[in-house]
């Protein structure tokens, strides 16, 4: 099978997050019968590995793992292709990266030496706040080094993702007339809100460049009203740099919400990895064998990469993000993939992973 049919499959067959089944069984098909072990674990990933028993390690293996997600986010896009262009959902966020993934463990299988494998992860719900899948595996492995697949285009390596932080709003309270001094329910969000905004603004003066700064949006607000009791109830959002955690945004939004119940969800720290690493160098001479000039990308979204490089609960190994794929059509109607790229990125990828696996036995 080549690499096109093969991802061109994988977008074909629909994976929202919490429906990924039938996409991990036909990876665990595929992956058979590229010469790899492979199953589905207990929560729902799918997981290849070029040796051995790909849900649990071997005693004096060394894994190097590939990290990606199968699940996309809502929204169809025609799957079609023009010319090198493949379009539809999950193209580039992440199906184009897991597939390079799985491409490069076969390619690379007999090229590995002696006690070192790659494993392949296509994890589920990492494009909601549960992050359920990377959970349930940070505690398995203890590799070597870790690739997240998210597209950082052929010729860029990601280093760096921003923290974040959701939180849901809810207020409830009697109806009074509009001509009276009372707030309305929805007064009430608005007044807590411009209070964290005012946070925001006071925690970004001097900040230069979104990486810097804390990012915060609306993501939604409804109110709804019996007549006798009206109730407000709004979703917010936060990205946040290094310096600013996720306790100090949720002790700020505390302050100031009164009667308000306040839920918060999908905590994570910033992450910045080291451009100098063993894997970050493999990655750039992988791409400069390719012909390109290599770069670093800090993102302001955030990825399973927040999770594995957790300074306190992830693993203690170089963790980058490299994929093909244009970033800005993530989640996009428009979104897709140029072909030709994809493969380079295997190219570039499968030379990475060699000489990374030749350099820890060396």
């Amino acid at each position: 099978m080549s690499a096109r049919v093969l991802l061109r499959e994988m977008v074909e067959t629909p994976s929202l997050s919490g429906d990924e089944g039938r996409l991990a069984a036909y990876l665990v098909g595929r992956a058979r019968e590229m010469g790899l072990s492979a199953g589905i674990d207990g929560a729902g990933n799918f997981v290849a590995a070029t040796s051995g028993e790909p849900l649990r390690t071997a005693e004096g293996v060394k894994d190097i793992v590939l990290l990606g997600h199968m699940d996309v986010v809502p929204g169809v896009v025609e799957v079609r292709q023009v010319g090198d262009l493949l379009y539809g959902r999950g193209t580039v966020d992440a199906k184009g990266p897991l597939a390079t993934f799985l491409v490069v463990a076969a390619a690379v299988r007999e090229q590995l030496p002696a006690g070192v494998r790659v494993v392949v992860i296509g994890a589920v719900e990492e494009e909601i706040a549960t992050s359920k899948g990377v959970r349930a595996v940070v505690s398995r492995y203890t590799p070597e080094a870790c690739v997240i697949g998210e597209p950082s285009r052929w010729d860029s390596v990601t280093i760096g993702y921003k923290g974040r932080l959701v939180v849901r709003y809810a207020v409830e309270r009697s109806m009074s007339h509009t001509a009276g001094p009372a707030l309305s329910a929805a007064d009430s969000f608005h007044r807590w809100w411009q209070d964290v905004l005012d946070f925001v603004l006071a925690t970004n003066a001097g900040r230069v460049g979104p990486f810097q700064q804390v990012q915060a949006t609306i993501r939604g607000m409804t109110t709804v009203s019996d007549g006798l009791v009206e109730r407000c109830e709004g979703v917010v959002a936060f990205r946040l740099p290094s310096d600013v955690h996720p306790e100090a945004v949720e002790e700020r939004c505390r302050r100031h919400c009164g009667e308000a119940v306040l839920e918060f969800s999908g905590a994570e720290e910033a992450i910045v990895a080291s451009r100098t690493s063993a894997l970050a160098r493999a990655l750039t001479m992988g791409i400069r064998a390719q012909g390109g000039r290599p770069g670093f990308v800090l993102k302001t979204g955030t990825s399973d990469m927040n999770v594995v490089g957790a300074t306190k609960t992830g693993w203690k190994c170089p963790v980058v993000a490299y994929g093909p794929g244009d970033s800005s059509l993530d989640h996009t109607p428009d979104e897709h993939i140029d072909l030709g790229e994809f493969e380079k990125a295997i190219e570039v990828l499968r030379g990475a992973i060699v000489g990374f696996a030749g350099a820890i036995v060396g």
